[in-house]
């Protein structure tokens, strides 16, 4: 092979593997597509965040009216409606005692029978002197007690009848059963619990502030919740006026959307701790974290990317305050890890204004 023949080939392989590169090479020009948010100017406020408890609104440990025998307590997990049954006590004893006061009734009013037909039989005769008038007189004391015999035993029957009624235990609001106290066959006393039940459509998060912080909450007011897997935002509902005596803390209720967090989740409720002040804010996943400090990328009118060095101030949920740039200036969302200071971009997506 001649030094002619060589030469070619080196030449051959040379081009091919520089054809190679060629695609990589050109994608380093390429415009990146990213994702871009516009900074915005909001009122915002530092915040202090204070551990919250998700709880139910509507929770009871429903008892027992009358004693008995359970017979039936529905399980653990159960979901029922309101007005649904939850127990069961036996109501044999019950019915029985039914039966004999309304015999008693019964008993009285043929007593009362006798007694009025006792007193149309004396009237004429006292007034033909035939009989003394005190015989008249015991024979309408009778029939007046006799009436008022009956009046108590139909008082007993509806109490009777009353006390069967709440031999089933319904639930008072829709709800999930989470507990049973007591079990089928167990013996219930009248005010005994029976079972606990939670409404699980109907919550809100429980949190206590110290009272520095209460001129910064107000009734309505949104304040944003962190929590897992997802963080939200709750409305005060409530704010009790009165301390706890040895935590000297404030009880705080904010309503928020069910299903989010189950009841029991910890939440962190993110309080204001100063009065609220006009910022520069972007959204957190424009700043790009550096040894040599914070930075954001802002695309100019011409679609280059400019890395531009910020200060960063309060962070609220997924805003932060910023300087270095203006309001009104497209910075990167997406998209930005590795971006170039001049490099062209493509806007594929604009997000929401924070």
């Amino acid at each position: 092979m001649n030094m002619h023949s060589v030469k070619l080939i080196v030449v051959y392989f040379a081009a091919a593997w520089l054809l190679g590169l060629a695609p990589g090479a050109l994608a380093q020009g390429d415009p990146a597509p990213v994702v871009v948010s516009v900074a915005t100017e909001r009122l915002l406020a530092p915040v202090t965040p204070y551990p919250g408890t998700v709880i139910s609104r509507n929770h009871a440990r429903l008892a027992a009216e009358v004693e008995g025998r359970l017979e039936w307590v529905a399980d653990i997990g159960v979901v029922v409606r309101k007005g649904e049954i939850v127990a069961r006590l036996d109501q044999v004893l019950l019915e029985q005692n039914l039966l004999a006061d309304q015999a008693a009734v019964n008993r009285e009013r043929a007593r009362l029978k006798y007694q009025s037909a006792e007193v149309n039989r004396l009237s004429p005769l006292v007034k033909s002197q035939s009989v003394p008038q005190s015989q008249l007189d015991e024979a309408v004391s009778n029939r007046a007690m006799t009436e008022a015999e009956i009046a108590a035993g139909q008082a007993r029957v509806a109490l009777t009848r009353e006390r069967l009624a709440r031999t089933t235990l319904r639930a008072p609001f829709d709800g999930v059963i989470t507990e049973r106290l007591l079990q089928a066959g167990e013996w219930a006393e009248s005010g005994t619990a029976v079972a606990r039940l939670v409404d699980t459509s109907s919550l809100e998060v429980q949190t206590w502030v110290p009272v520095n912080a209460l001129k910064f909450v107000h009734k309505d007011s949104t304040l944003t919740l962190v929590g897992n897997p997802s963080n939200g935002v709750g409305t005060v509902r409530t704010i009790v006026p009165v301390g706890d005596n040895r935590s000297r803390l404030y009880e705080v209720r904010l309503t928020i959307d069910s299903g989010r967090w189950p009841v029991g989740a910890d939440v962190r409720v993110a309080v204001p701790s100063a009065d609220t002040r006009k910022v520069l804010t972007v959204p957190r996943d424009a700043l790009v974290l550096r040894r040599d400090g914070t930075t954001v990328y802002r695309i100019d009118a011409e679609g280059l990317a400019q890395r531009i060095s910020v200060n960063t101030g309060i962070a609220v949920g997924e805003h932060i305050e910023v300087d270095g740039i203006q309001s009104g200036d497209r910075v990167v969302i997406r998209g930005g890890e590795r971006l170039r200071p001049g490099q062209n971009v493509t806007i594929i997506e604009t997000g929401a204004k924070p």
